[in-house]
C-alpha cells in the first residue's frame, strides 16, 4: 500500500538515497524519455547499468553508505 509519495529530481540525489523505493524514466529527457529504466531500492537502481539516476545515485551511497536500523 502505497502511503506517502515523493517526486524528486536527479538534483536532489541525497534525498533519493534515502528513498524506500525509485522509479527511474528515461533513458533521457522530453521525446527521448518517458520509460521505466529501472524500479526498486536505491541500492538496485545504483547497481542498473543504463540508469543515468544509478550511476550518481551509486557515487552518492559510496560516499554516504545507508544506516542499518536494527529492528
Amino acid at each position: 500500500m502505497l502511503t506517502q509519495f515523493r517526486c524528486y529530481s536527479n538534483n536532489s540525489r541525497n534525498a533519493v538515497s534515502r528513498a524506500d523505493w525509485i522509479v527511474d524514466l528515461g533513458p533521457e529527457g522530453g521525446d527521448k524519455g518517458g520509460q521505466i529504466e529501472v524500479s526498486g531500492t536505491p541500492e538496485e537502481v545504483a547497481d542498473h547499468p543504463t540508469s543515468h539516476t544509478g550511476r550518481y545515485l551509486k557515487q552518492v551511497l559510496d560516499q554516504h553508505p545507508p544506516e542499518v536500523v536494527a529492528g
